[in-house]
């Protein structure tokens, strides 16, 4: 498979540009497109998608959610898969993803990390089977991540209410007062340089199941997106999303 990358002079960009030329699951990157880049990676490269060709395989995007609109409508006038791997759209510029994706196959997620995407998935099951657990989610990243409690934990929330719907998140606790079998408390740390760790712990009277992903490098995201990529090869159109996946 070949891609068209997306922002390829951009950090996540390089690590996708790396993974490839190493091999990553086959995947080589034929071209990019980056209005700033200044230097030779190795491959063709355009400042716009007006002046990019389309003879990839799929298109895989970490440039910045301004792009959408021209990213769409190049995917869209040539058939091509999207990954699209920027976040911070607009509502309008979801909504355009979700109108091209009635015409080609479009993978979004806010977090390509395989392994959140399975911690999420085992959390719902978990609090399926254990219905009466008491939930408790830990997280922790640097000390200069500005966002607490992380979005990647209040997913995991967001999955274990949907098999849990009498369930609510309580950030942090102080004070005086009983845990109530409803709450799912959420703690935030931040120190150092730590990439990111969620943790997701289930008790009940008779036993507790922890749950534990750490990241140790933001390449872990680049890998997740080329997963993707090939996920979407010979899909129909449609919204693809980290679940689809992984989902068992």
């Amino acid at each position: 498979m070949k891609i068209l990358l997306s922002g390829i002079g951009g950090h996540m960009g390089r690590e996708v540009l790396r993974l490839t030329k190493e091999g990553c699951r086959g995947i080589e990157t034929a071209a990019g497109v980056d209005a700033f880049l200044e230097e030779d990676l190795g491959v063709p490269c355009a400042p716009t998608f007006a002046r990019a060709c389309a003879e990839e395989d799929c298109i895989v995007d970490f440039s910045h959610h301004s792009l959408t609109h021209d990213l769409l409508d190049f995917a869209v006038a040539h058939s091509l898969p999207v990954v699209l791997a920027t976040t911070g759209q607009t509502a309008e510029e979801r909504e355009a993803i979700e109108t091209a994706a009635r015409k080609i196959p479009v993978f979004f997620a806010a977090n390509y990390s395989l392994g959140i995407a399975l911690l999420i998935e085992l959390a719902k099951k978990a609090a399926a089977l254990l219905p009466e657990a008491e939930i408790e989610i830990i997280e922790k990243h640097h000390d200069r991540k500005l966002d607490a409690p992380s979005g990647t934990a209040l997913a995991i929330a967001d999955a274990i209410k949907s098999v849990k719907p009498e369930a609510f998140t309580v950030c942090g606790r102080s004070g005086q007062g009983k845990r109530t079998k409803e709450e799912i408390g959420i703690h935030a740390i931040r120190m150092g340089n730590i990439v990111g760790e969620h943790e997701v712990i289930l008790g009940t009277g008779s036993q507790t199941l922890t749950l534990k992903h750490e990241a140790h490098s933001r390449a872990l995201f680049a890998e997740g997106a080329l997963a993707a990529a090939a996920f979407l090869s010979g899909k129909a159109p449609g919204l693809y999303s980290m679940t689809d996946m992984v989902s068992f």
